[in-house]
C-alpha cells in the first residue's frame, strides 16, 4: 500500500474489495469522483465583457489597418472572476490588419492584462480610471504597461456602441 521512493512515501489508494466484488480477496484503486455539490463552471458565455470584445472585433475589421499602424502591439486580456482565468481574449494590432480573437495571442503578446469581469466593464463604461485600478491591485499589467494608454482609447471608442 505504500512504497517508499528516494526518501518520499507516495500513498495509492486501494481497498481490499468484498467477496464477489471483483473476485476474491483482489484490490479495487480508488478513482477521486467529483463532488456532487462542488460549484460548477461558469460559461463563458455568461460574461458581460463578452460583448464588448465582439464590439472591438468587428470595429478592428472596419479600421484595423489603421489601427495597426497606430498602436503597433499585441494585448492578451486574462478575464478572471473569483481569481481564476477563465476566458482569455488577444487584441493583435501588429500583425497584417488586426485581428481579436478568444485565447491566448499566438504571437508573444507585448502587454498581458489580468483583470476581473466586473472590473473590466467599469473601466470600459469609464467608471474607473485604469491608473486607479492598476494602484489598487485590481488589475494586474505584465510587459509593456504603457502600451495600456494605447488600449484605452481603443476601449473608449468602442464602449460607445
Amino acid at each position: 500500500m505504500w512504497k517508499k521512493e528516494r526518501k518520499r512515501s507516495h500513498h495509492q489508494p486501494k481497498i481490499k474489495a468484498a467477496e464477489g466484488v471483483s473476485g476474491t480477496g483482489q484490490y479495487v484503486e480508488l478513482n477521486s469522483a467529483q463532488d456532487p455539490s462542488a460549484p460548477k463552471s461558469i460559461q463563458v458565455t455568461e460574461l458581460r465583457s463578452n460583448l464588448v470584445f465582439e464590439e472591438i472585433s468587428r470595429r478592428v475589421k472596419e479600421v484595423g489597418s489603421q489601427l495597426v499602424k497606430k498602436v503597433n502591439a499585441i494585448f492578451q486580456l486574462d478575464i478572471t472572476k473569483d481569481g481564476k482565468i477563465i476566458v482569455q481574449w488577444t487584441v493583435d494590432l501588429k500583425n497584417g490588419s488586426g485581428e481579436v480573437y478568444s485565447g491566448s495571442a499566438r504571437s508573444p503578446p507585448d502587454t498581458v492584462f489580468t483583470i476581473p469581469d466586473h472590473i473590466f466593464m467599469e473601466l470600459v463604461l469609464g467608471k474607473t480610471n485604469p491608473q486607479r485600478a492598476f494602484f489598487a491591485g485590481k488589475l494586474k499589467v505584465s510587459g509593456k504597461v504603457m502600451l495600456g494608454q494605447k488600449l484605452e482609447k481603443i476601449f473608449k471608442d468602442c464602449a460607445k456602441f
